[in-house]
This record gives structure tokens, C-alpha cells and sequence, in this order.
């Protein structure tokens, strides 16, 4: 196998129920059992460097690398030399480079769910949940961007969509409908975090650009050609270059208030 040549890459899903459904739910309890790598490739192993070579010291440091560089930099022989392993040892622990992105996305997931406990009030606890989501991507803005539409299939996802659902079916919901508002909550959330975070990882100068550009650009466009612009332009460069996040998290939380 040419190790140079394996590169992380996420698998784009299409069509209406591959939105990023996945990539979160919630979960109150830790006791689902975990969808873990069996025997062989579970040992803690030493490596080359002193340390000790595990599926969360791989995981660990590829958040890092990709961080740092982007996924598409990220390849096993680089893993390999930041771990101080030889490159093909990680297969002793992933089946593929795939199985080590959904590990990935599963290891943002159980960030977001560290200290969070759902309270008796559902609709807080879902908007809880959505701004833990948003603030975990924003602090791997380039993890998130391969991350948001991936169905792990691990623990910290079973862990969420058991939350998210549960909350849903206290609120009086039918589980059908709880299945369906839970799409839309988690699909609204991660949607946006992507986008926050598509954002986020553009450089300082490119974001300060854009920014800029609601002051500016859209300033100084003829009002003859652009009446409803002319009619705003002053709110736009504070209502443009903020995040809508949390107006679109409540209008979403009231409309399934209301639904109940």
C-alpha cells in the first residue's frame, strides 16, 4: 500500500436525509455500548517516541493535524510520524482512513456533550445543546468541515440522538414526529455551525475582507438599480457580518413549541 497516497476525505452525502442529520444528537447517559475496534487492534501499543499508541492518541492527533493543515494534508504517513508509529500500525485500529474520520466526528460529538445535562425544561435543553454544538465547531473550524454529515455510528452519537430524541418524546411528541423535529433541530444546527465554521477557518485578512464589504461595497451600489438595499444599507454591515445562529435556534425552538 502506498501510505503517501491515502488522504482523509469525506464521503459527501446526497439527498434529503444526508444533510448532517448525523454528525450530532445528544445523550444523557454513557451506558450504550461503544462501537469499538476488537481485540487485536484495541491494545495500547509503545511507540517509536516513548508514548503510547492508542485509538484515542490516534484521533487526537489528527484533530490536531487537520487543525493545523487542513484534512487534505492529512495523510497516514504524516499520522504516523506525528505519533512517532510506523504509518501502518493505525490500521491496526481503523479499518480505513474512513473508519478514522468517523472517529473523528465522533470524538467533536463527545466534546459537545462534556458537563451537558439536560434540564426538566426540553425546549432550553435542546437550545443548550445547539449553542455546545456551534461552539465545538467554531473550536475545530476545520474538523467541522469534513465532520457536520457523517453518521459515526459510535458512542458519543448514540449518546446524542438518545438526548435529542428523549427530549422530543418529554415534550408530548409522537415518536414519529419526534424523529422528524429531531432532524430538523440537529440539521438546522449543524448547518449553520458548518457555515460558522467554513468561516472561521478562512484567513484573518479574507475574513476582514468580507466583512468590510457591507459597509463598503453594498454602500456604494446605485440605489436606482438596488431600491431595497438602499432602503437597509445602514443596518447591513452590523445585521450582515454577525451570526443569525441563535435568532434562527429560537425561531426554530418556537415553531416546535408551538407544534406540541
Amino acid at each position: 500500500m502506498d501510505v503517501d497516497r491515502v488522504v482523509l476525505q469525506g464521503r459527501s452525502r446526497s439527498g434529503p436525509q444526508g444533510s448532517g442529520r448525523a454528525a450530532l444528537a445528544l445523550a444523557q447517559t454513557s451506558e450504550v455500548p461503544v462501537d469499538r475496534v476488537a481485540g487485536e487492534r484495541r491494545r495500547r501499543r509503545p511507540t517509536k517516541s516513548g508514548g503510547v499508541l492508542s485509538e484515542d492518541a490516534i484521533v487526537e492527533c489528527a484533530v490536531r493535524l487537520i487543525g493545523h493543515h487542513g484534512h487534505e494534508a492529512l495523510t497516514v504517513r504524516r499520522l504516523g510520524a506525528a505519533l512517532g508509529c510506523d504509518p501502518t500500525a493505525i490500521y491496526r485500529y481503523f479499518r480505513g482512513t474512513d473508519d478514522l474520520l468517523l472517529a473523528i466526528a465522533d470524538f467533536l460529538i463527545g466534546e459537545t456533550l462534556v458537563g451537558y445535562r439536560p434540564g426538566p425544561d426540553w425546549s432550553a435543553s435542546l437550545r443548550d445543546l445547539g449553542l455546545r454544538v456551534r461552539d465545538g465547531y467554531l473550536r475545530h473550524p476545520r474538523v467541522a468541515a469534513v465532520a457536520a454529515s457523517r453518521v459515526t455510528r459510535r458512542h458519543n452519537e448514540f449518546r446524542a440522538v438518545e438526548i435529542g430524541v428523549s427530549l422530543l418524546l418529554s415534550a408530548g411528541f409522537p415518536p414519529a414526529d419526534a424523529v422528524r423535529y429531531y432532524q430538523a433541530f440537529i440539521d438546522t444546527v449543524l448547518a449553520h455551525a458548518a457555515l460558522e465554521a467554513s468561516f472561521a477557518a478562512l484567513a484573518p485578512e479574507v475574513r476582514a475582507a468580507d466583512d468590510r464589504s457591507w459597509a463598503e461595497t453594498y454602500n456604494s451600489l446605485p440605489e436606482g438599480d438596488y431600491p431595497g438595499i438602499s432602503i437597509v444599507r445602514r443596518h447591513l454591515p452590523e445585521g450582515m457580518s454577525g451570526s443569525a445562529f441563535e435568532d434562527v435556534l429560537d425561531m426554530l425552538l418556537e415553531s416546535l413549541a408551538r407544534r406540541v
